[in-house]
């Protein structure tokens, strides 16, 4: 009895023109410049086929220690003030030094009155006790960041560090960029930027911490930082720190000179909200104007209606830019004005609104992949596949007849929907991505001659063409179905734990073997059923 295939052939049709729409979209022409080009523009290549700058950078995650500390110093002196708790000084003892030696995590309180102590251990184990190991009595008290508050603080440094990086890629114009957690090293980030050439800035958008702080001036400028600390009797207090000069200040002949400044920020890269490049329409001169956060101007007005008359340094990038006396409250808005080239000026706006790394990020490896190398990579790759393809698809028609033309149609039809899946999902194809294509042929083959070899035996046991076409179907669905879910699932391990060029690799298999399950075993059994429909009664199957 003839079966109707009307309902699978209309289902094939379209999930063909589906397809071939996902790897060409609608191209500009029918030329094979225009097809070229339309596929390009949805199969996105990897940095291996493209050339690019390829990164592996670390998060000093330790400095987000710091800074929260260095908060925390502040919030400590408040807190006490308000619960009328008298104390000489809150600081940190071995703070972060510049080698990245020190222990940034502890607080110490000197100076409490022995009187108070119960009070002074209920209001710090209260507010602190949760985050802060406390320690303590009579006079003194030391507050540690616990292990696991450390460990959760540095993880979530290293995530805000990737969005902020990429952020900062997508302002570069980078499709397809790969920015992720690198886990063969610890508090490491992979960056691959495929069609990116100048590695030097691309370096510096990246790693440019562009920190911009407001501090409140103990004292400046001095000549040198012997000089300043000479003002303080030679040793500076914890809760200060020096910092050199940059830009106008440092003078045309470069004359260095130093300030003396509260360590703690008064405002912060992070409170920023946003930052455009301008021009003074007085001076001439380049400026970047800025909007701080509600909660950030809120707390800026506080300290300059209490300061007024006092002066304040604009720092970036741990240097001094600018300082100035307060004349007045300043709440959420301001402008930073300076010796600033064009390029300075619209790197510190962009920088800024895409907010600052929470630390600074140090070079692991770095390097590029010429395009060249990439074109030779994807030549050398597609030649690969097709020659593949080509010698399979021969000793189909060559081992298995008429049936090999079927297993060759559904061989070219996966591919054609693996390919056009890659097109709708944006996915990126890289050099081990080619390699998934290849092992994808072959795990089609293979579905292919488990049906035919099944249909074989059953044609061989004397039986009509429709039932063992049925019988060979029947038997080899449950094997090809087991193969193909173990391997998804390995791929999706690879997907879930490899690096940017083993997930490629993963994507393309677990596309191409979802592809394959449906033309394996719908398109080959439909193709197979128009053939039965036309045969004649007692004929056997070409196998």
């Amino acid at each position: 009895m003839k079966k109707n295939l009307n309902g699978r052939v209309a289902l094939i049709v379209a999930v063909l023109v589906v397809c071939i729409y996902g790897i060409f979209g609608v191209p500009s022409g029918v030329t094979g410049k225009a097809l070229t080009e339309a596929l390009t523009n949805r199969i996105h290549l990897g940095l291996d086929l493209r050339g690019g700058a390829h990164l592996i950078l670390q998060v000093q995650v330790k400095e987000a220690v710091n800074a929260e500390t260095d908060n925390m110093v502040a919030r400590i002196e408040q807190d006490l003030k308000k619960a009328d708790l008298t104390f000489a000084q809150v600081y940190k003892p071995n703070p972060l030094k510049p080698d990245g030696t020190g222990k940034p995590e502890l607080i110490r309180i000197e100076g409490t009155a022995p009187a108070s102590s119960n009070a002074m251990r209920s209001t710090l184990d209260t507010k602190y006790s949760n985050e802060y190991d406390v320690g303590g009595s009579a006079d003194s008290w030391t507050l540690t960041m616990k292990p696991n508050i450390q460990s959760d603080l540095e993880k979530k440094t290293v995530q805000q560090a990737i969005d902020t990086i990429r952020d900062r890629v997508d302002t570069l114009g980078v499709s397809e960029p790969v920015i992720t957690e690198y886990n063969l090293g610890a508090n490491q980030i992979l960056v691959e930027l495929p069609g990116i050439s100048d590695l030097d800035r691309v370096k510096s958008i990246i790693q440019s911490t562009a920190r911009l702080e407001i501090h409140a001036v103990v004292g400046g400028p001095y000549p040198s930082e012997q000089a300043a600390l000479a003002t303080v009797g030679g040793a500076l207090p914890p809760d200060q720190e020096i910092l050199h000069t940059s830009g106008n200040l440092a003078g045309s002949n470069g004359a260095d000179s130093v300030y003396v400044l509260q360590r703690v920020a008064v405002v912060a890269g992070s409170e920023f909200r946003s930052a455009d490049p301008g021009t003074d329409q007085n001076t001439g001169q380049r400026n970047v104007r800025f909007t701080l956060t509600n909660a950030a101007g809120d707390k800026f007005y506080d300290y300059t209606s209490h300061n007024v008359g006092t002066p304040m340094a604009i720092v970036m990038g741990g240097t001094v830019r600018e300082v100035a006396n307060i004349k007045g409250p300043i709440r959420d808005t301001g402008e930073i004005e300076g010796s600033f080239s064009e390029e300075e000026v619209t790197a510190l706006s962009k920088l800024l609104r895409t907010g600052a790394l929470p630390a600074s990020l140090n070079e692991i490896e770095t390097r590029t992949v010429g395009a060249s190398l990439g074109a030779d990579s994807v030549k050398e790759g597609v030649t690969a596949a097709v020659v593949g393809v080509m010698v399979v698809m021969i000793f189909m028609l060559i081992y298995y007849r008429g049936s090999g033309i079927n297993a060759d149609l559904a061989l070219l039809l996966n591919l054609v929907i693996l390919l056009g899946f890659m097109g709708f999902s944006t996915a990126t194809l890289t050099l081990p991505g080619i390699a998934g294509v290849i092992l994808t042929i072959g795990m089609g083959v293979d579905s292919n001659v488990l049906i035919f070899e099944r249909i074989r035996e059953e044609v061989r046991a004397g039986k009509a063409a429709s039932a063992a076409v049925d019988q060979g179907f029947a038997h080899a669905w449950i094997t090809i179905v087991d193969t193909h879910v173990t391997t998804i699932v390995s791929a999706a391990i690879l997907f879930l734990f490899g690096t940017g060029p083993v997930k490629g690799f993963a994507t393309t298999l677990t596309f191409g073997l979802l592809a394959n399950l449906f033309t394996a075993v719908f398109v080959s059994r439909t193709i197979f059923d128009a053939h039965l429909n036309k045969m004649k009664p007692g004929e056997l199957v070409s196998i």
